[in-house]
């Protein structure tokens, strides 16, 4: 392991609030050996942004990683002309072009449906409509139209889940290999209608490239399970921010701030992903830390993105803060594929829509809302007192 100073973390603490510690780590030790995570921690965004592009020392090829394993090898644990090479065969999905011409239109049907369907008065806006928005925006983008958005659900969060679980639960593992079961079998009941019929799809665009097929299946599920996870939990983090912060929802109501601002600084301050793992692929040094050879390190997007040589007030959900330097989606090579259609779908069609159509959206006093993560972040419920115009 690396020579970085040894730091203890109570796992069940950091799982509820990871920010605590985080900044302790960042002014005494921002390279820290966490042994309860088995990894060194890097929490600077100054290291992470720089080493986040050095993929020659920092490697994302993880023969042995989780993701690896359980996924199939895919483009995101895959460095340099390998990674290029599938990352091109998918843009012609997620192109701001195809996303503003194709998609975005596609999501605002799924928005206008699922909200006509609510009832107006107590629901739970993560459950009844995030997640559902969430799922049935990625069965259009991923091809998959022959699920529900349920399954789609289940799937992201068992291989969320797994691929995080670093304690190696096996009851953790077993709901992961399940998920993958239930992706692959819905793309083999798909693959003659995609083949005959191919569309703009991650699917169809990846069967269109001659990509080996272990690597479409192992893409697609790369797509689903950061594709649901982290857009639903966005969505209803953001309107939470916004009803808790009700000065700065009056900004954004006005036109003062723009929704994107919004959900941009929603991502800075609750980093949905909140980690991405590395390989040592050589010997290397920072400052007096040295790393050894195939050892494990973790970038910390959500410490970078509370860094308080970079952002005043960092702990603050704040609508007009320049969020230029967040991490949010990556900084280096590996920067989100689906960060044009994430923003599509949250800050042109979920944010504005709900709004617009909400003669109330309150927050519902009978219920605390939950949030929890360190490696994936976010809310697990909101529940909102509702009502729709019109009704």
């Amino acid at each position: 392991m690396s020579t970085a100073p040894r730091i203890e973390i109570d796992p069940a603490a950091f799982w509820a609030d990871p920010y605590p510690m985080l900044a302790k780590m960042r002014k005494e030790a921002p390279i820290a050996f966490v042994p309860q995570l088995g990894s060194t921690l890097l929490t600077s965004r100054d290291d992470i942004s720089i080493s986040e592009k050095q993929i020659e020392v920092f490697s994302s090829h993880q023969p042995a990683g989780l993701m690896n394993r359980l996924m199939g090898h895919n483009m995101m644990r895959k460095d340099g002309e390998a990674h290029l090479v599938e990352r091109r065969a998918m843009f012609p999905t997620v192109s701001p072009k195809t996303v503003k011409g194709y998609w975005t239109a596609q999501f605002r049907a799924h928005a206008d449906r699922i909200i006509a369907s609510l009832e107006p008065g107590r629901i739970d806006l993560m459950r009844d409509f995030a997640l559902p928005f969430s799922g049935e925006c990625l069965k259009s983008i991923t091809g998959l139209t022959n699920i529900g958005f349920q399954d789609m659900d289940s799937w992201s969060q068992g291989m969320i889940e797994g691929i995080a679980n670093y304690a190696g639960d096996p009851e953790v593992e077993a709901r992961c290999h399940a998920a993958t079961a239930g992706i692959d079998a819905a793309i083999d009941d798909i693959l003659p209608v995609m083949r005959k019929h191919p569309d703009q799809s991650i699917l169809g665009v990846l069967l269109a490239s001659d990509m080996p097929m272990e690597s479409v299946r192992a893409n697609v599920k790369l797509a689903i399970s950061g594709g649901q996870n982290e857009p639903r939990k966005a969505i209803a983090g953001t309107v939470w921010a916004l009803l808790t912060h009700p000065d700065q929802l009056d900004l954004v109501l006005r036109g003062e701030v723009s929704w994107l601002q919004a959900f941009e600084e929603y991502a800075r301050w609750i980093s949905p992903i909140g980690m991405s793992p590395r390989r040592i692929a050589k010997a290397w040094t920072i400052r007096d830390v040295s790393f050894e050879l195939d050892e494990r390190v973790f970038l910390m997007f959500g410490s970078a993105n509370r860094d308080e040589k970079h952002f005043e007030r960092a702990d603050q959900f704040d609508v007009r803060r320049d969020t230029s330097k967040s991490v949010a989606f990556g900084a280096g090579p590996h920067f989100c594929a689906g960060a044009f259609a994430s923003r599509a779908m949250i800050a042109d069609v979920a944010l504005p829509t709900l709004f617009a159509r909400a003669s109330r959206i309150e927050l519902a006093e009978d219920e605390e809302v939950r949030i929890g993560g360190w490696a994936f972040r976010g809310l697990q419920n909101l529940p909102v007192r509702w009502g729709a115009i019109g009704r």
